[in-house]
């Protein structure tokens, strides 16, 4: 195997699931419903325009759809969260991810790449925006906003033609629009304090359309609160 290509490690799927204990009193240990528990599928599987066969989303109002089928995460994560986290179980799966790839991270991902995956062609959509969940997963309430200020988010891919994929398969570049735009630019136009970045990535017309209709909100002074998103219900403050 050429190890510079880069591959799918882990291919991994899972269902909305019904978690946490009816009336405990602290916020972290209450019910929860989620789908970020993801198991490794080998063999093909089928990816359409909504995801992958098997794969399912708690809350479709922000997760998954046509603008976010696959979710991505670098492989050389993981041995940073083991060590900043103390956690020696953080591994392939540990943020709700489908796709754990060899090579690449958000610097060297960009909005509209077109790659060729297995018998499927998919493009770069958007980073993903933290919320609330994988804190609750892991029981560290500031989960959310780290994965956020650290730039380790992953990314979203929408599906350009439909095809089985598979653990193993080889992830090939096909066209790169706008290598200006990549993953970690996109972090910081959205989360910095970057109005002239904000402004020109909405202009990206690759970039799905909530992206793109935030970046201006904040390329204008207003950014909004993300503290439901980051925080949720992992908090009574």
């Amino acid at each position: 195997m050429d190890t510079t290509e880069t591959r799918i490690l882990s291919l991994r799927v899972g269902m909305p699931r019904e978690l946490g204990v009816s009336g405990a009193s602290a916020p972290m240990d209450r019910p929860w419903t989620s789908a970020i528990f993801k198991e490794p599928v080998t063999g093909p599987v089928w990816l359409s325009p909504t995801g992958l066969t098997g794969d399912g989303q708690a809350d479709r109002k922000v997760h998954g759809g046509p603008e976010k089928a696959v979710l991505a995460y670098a492989l050389s994560h993981y041995d940073f969260w083991r060590e900043h986290l103390a956690r020696d179980d953080i591994g392939p799966g540990a943020f709700g991810e489908n796709w754990v790839l060899t090579q690449g991270t958000e610097a060297d991902v960009c909005i509209g790449d077109v790659l060729r995956v297995g018998h499927a062609r998919v493009q770069v959509s958007q980073p993903r925006q933290p919320c609330w969940k994988p804190a609750r997963r892991w029981g560290r309430r500031d989960l959310a906003l780290l994965l956020q200020q650290t730039g380790r988010t992953g990314w979203y891919y929408r599906v350009l033609e439909e095809g089985h994929v598979q653990e193993g398969d080889t992830v090939t570049l096909l066209e790169r629009p706008f290598p200006a735009f990549t993953i970690a630019f996109a972090n910081q136009a959205m989360h910095g304090q970057a109005p002239e970045a904000a402004a020109a990535l909405a202009e990206c017309p690759l970039l799905t359309a909530g992206w793109r209709d935030s970046l201006r909100r904040r390329s204008q002074g207003n950014r909004g609160n993300d503290r439901p998103r980051l925080v949720g219900p992992n908090s009574d403050d």
